[in-house]
C-alpha cells in the first residue's frame, strides 16, 4: 500500500527524513481492526516524530499520522480515536493510562491506504460531516475540546484567551468558544491571522504580547516559551492556564511569583477520550462548527503539506486524501 513514513530521524531538517512510498500493508493483531483511510489531517506531532521526539531510530520506518476518517470492514464510515491505551489502567481515561501512546508511536499511523487500531478505537461518523472535515477531529479538535469544556473549568460567558491563532487547535478553541458562548479573544502576530481569527468567531484579536483591555479568566496555551510570560500577566487573580502544547520551546520562565500570589492555576491537558471524541463529533453535527481547512491535498503531495506546516504558513488544518 501507499504511504508516507519517518525513515530518518532529524532534528535540524525534518523533512530530510520523510519517505512516500510502497510500505507493507498492515496486520491486524486480536481485538483490531482495519480501516480504509478516505482522509487524514497533519498535526504538529508529525513533525516532531520526524525530528526524533518520542521515537527512536530502531522503530523505523514508521508510518506517520494521527487523525483518519475512513471505512471500517462492515462498510461504516467512521472516525480513528487516536489515543491507543486502556481505560482501566487510567482510572477510567485512556488519556490518563501510563502505558498508553499515539498512533504513529508505538503502531504505524493513519499517513497511508489503510491502518490497524484497537475496534473500540472507532467512532460512527456523522453524516453531516465530510471525511475530511472528519478527519480533523481526532488530534487538535479534540485538544481543544477537553482544554475548553473539561479543564479549563470556565462557564459560556467567561473570557478566554487563545495564544497564537492559525493553528488547528487555536482554531479549534476559537470555533468551539465561540459557538458555546465564551467571549474568546485571539492572538497572533500575523495580522491576516488576527483577522481570520474575527472572522472564525474570536470577539478580539490582538497582536502577540500586546496589553489586553482586560484580565482574561482562562488563557489557552499552545505556544510555549513565545507567550508565556503573556499568558500569567493576562490572568486574573484566581485565572486559570490551560497547556496542551509548547511548539516554540517547553522552558520559559515559570513566573512562580505570579503564579502563587495571584493563586493562579496551571493545568495540563493531552488529547481526550474516546467519549469526548463522539461527543465533539456530535456537537459539530448539531451545532453546524466545522474544522477549518486551510489546504486538502492527496497523500502523495504529503511534503508540500509538511513544508508548510514547518514554515508556519497555515490557518487551520492541512489535509491529506485517498
Amino acid at each position: 500500500m501507499f504511504a508516507v513514513t519517518a525513515a530518518r530521524i532529524d532534528a535540524d531538517d525534518p523533512l530530510n527524513g520523510l519517505e512516500l512510498g510502497e510500505h507493507p500493508d498492515p496486520v491486524a493483531r486480536d481485538g483490531w481492526t482495519t480501516v480504509t483511510v478516505k482522509a487524514t489531517s497533519l498535526n504538529h506531532h508529525d513533525l516532531w516524530t520526524l525530528k526524533g521526539v518520542g521515537v527512536r531510530p530502531e522503530q523505523l520506518p514508521l508510518v506517520l499520522g494521527c487523525d483518519a476518517a475512513g471505512i471500517d470492514e462492515d462498510g461504516n464510515e467512521v472516525i480513528v480515536h487516536s489515543v491507543i491505551g486502556d481505560p482501566d489502567r487510567g482510572g477510567g481515561d485512556e488519556t490518563l493510562d501510563p502505558k498508553r501512546s499515539l498512533l504513529s508511536e508505538a503502531h504505524d499511523g493513519t499517513f497511508a491506504q489503510r491502518v490497524t487500531v484497537p475496534r473500540r478505537n472507532l467512532v460512527p461518523k456523522p453524516p453531516e460531516l465530510s471525511f475530511e472535515e472528519a478527519s480533523c477531529l481526532p488530534t487538535a479538535w479534540l485538544t481543544a475540546y477537553r482544554m475548553l469544556f473539561d479543564k479549563s473549568g470556565m462557564q459560556p460567558g467567561s473570557t478566554i484567551l487563545v495564544q497564537g491563532a492559525g493553528g488547528g487547535v487555536a482554531t479549534a478553541l476559537i470555533a468551539l468558544g465561540s459557538a458555546a458562548g465564551y467571549r474568546v479573544w485571539a492572538t497572533s502576530r500575523s495580522k491576516a491571522k488576527r483577522e481570520r481569527a474575527i472572522e472564525l468567531g474570536a470577539t478580539a484579536a490582538f497582536e502577540s504580547g500586546a496589553r489586553l483591555p482586560e484580565r482574561v479568566d482562562a488563557v489557552m496555551e499552545t505556544v510555549g516559551e513565545a507567550t508565556w510570560a503573556h499568558s500569567v500577566k493576562s490572568l486574573r487573580p484566581g485565572g486559570r492556564i490551560v497547556v496542551s502544547g509548547a511548539t516554540s520551546g517547553p522552558m520559559p520562565p515559570a513566573e512562580l511569583t505570579r503564579v502563587f500570589f495571584l493563586q493562579l492555576s496551571v493545568v495540563g491537558s493531552t488529547m481526550g477520550t474516546r467519549d469526548q471524541l463522539a461527543r465533539l463529533a456530535r456537537f459539530c453535527a448539531t451545532t453546524g462548527v466545522r474544522p477549518v481547512i486551510d489546504r486538502t491535498l492527496p497523500l502523495a503531495q504529503a511534503r508540500d503539506g509538511f513544508a508548510a506546516m514547518a514554515e508556519g504558513d497555515l490557518f487551520g488544518k492541512i489535509v491529506f486524501t485517498l
